[in-house]
């Protein structure tokens, strides 16, 4: 069931978001090559707790990290630790959970390490204008799937791939709820966007093909063919008119129909 957020719980969300917002931005400068993805982890997780939240997603069903800190071929799930050193020319992609007073936020950035190929320039580009074309479709009383189906046709006409195994979701008291949020799809099908709903919407895309593989680890999803992967995430509410962004420093970013 999807479940509609009143005004009182949208704000502990936006609150929730915007701490997600911060620290993606508190991050980003410490994204360079020398640094371990364990030292993110930590500034991270300081930032997110100084702000009276906790992060979402450390022990989250046994994870054992505050972030996610995926690396080129790594998609999502990719687990902090002091041997990952970032080197010139990678991409990551850090993703953010943050629980406020009950409630969560979640949002996900990919960044350049040091000076990047055009090639990976081009993936983050098309992955990051993905999410905000599936954004311009979002309002009460459209069909989920004409959201999902703007966001797949983007990607493919630049010719990337879409693993279909890994989705955006609702959120909410939890941080995974109904609907599950797909980034290929046909258009009028689903579910119909009701007014009060909070979902996640984050496009994840593969250079090469859409086939992953997950690590011995049992969180670390790779594309199976090693290629290079990008991942953009938001956490929105589903207004009459269009939709409004929580994750996110500056309150009026949203889109109306």
């Amino acid at each position: 069931m999807v479940n509609t957020k009143s005004e009182r719980e949208i704000n502990l969300m936006r609150k929730a978001g915007w701490i997600v917002a911060k620290t993606l931005e508190v991050v980003e400068p410490y994204i360079k090559p020398g640094v371990s993805t364990f030292e993110l982890d930590q500034i991270c997780e300081k930032t997110i707790r100084s702000h009276g939240a906790i992060p979402s997603f450390l022990n989250y069903q046994g994870f054992p990290g505050s972030v996610c800190t995926s690396v080129n071929e790594v998609l999502v799930h990719g687990i902090p630790n002091k041997k990952t050193i970032l080197k010139e020319g990678d991409i990551i992609t850090i993703d953010v959970g943050a629980n406020y007073k009950g409630y969560h936020g979640d949002g996900a950035w990919t960044f350049a390490v040091g000076e990047i190929s055009e090639e990976a320039k081009n993936l983050m580009q098309v992955t990051k204008d993905s999410l905000y074309e599936g954004l311009k479709h979002v309002k009460a009383g459209t069909y989920l799937g004409n959201v999902s189906f703007a966001i797949g046709s983007y990607i493919k006409k630049f010719g990337y791939s879409i693993p279909m195994d890994y989705t955006g979701h609702g959120i909410g008291k939890n941080l995974h709820e109904d609907p599950a949020v797909f980034n290929d799809g046909q258009q009028d099908k689903g579910i119909l966007l009701k007014e009060g709903m909070t979902i996640c919407i984050e496009p994840m895309v593969h250079l090469g093909k859409p086939f992953t593989k997950v690590l011995s680890d049992d969180w670390t999803v790779i594309s199976k063919d090693k290629s290079l992967t990008a991942h953009y995430e938001h956490t929105i509410v589903i207004r009459k008119d269009g939709c409004e962004i929580l994750t996110t420093l500056t309150p009026q970013e949203g889109f109306n129909g």
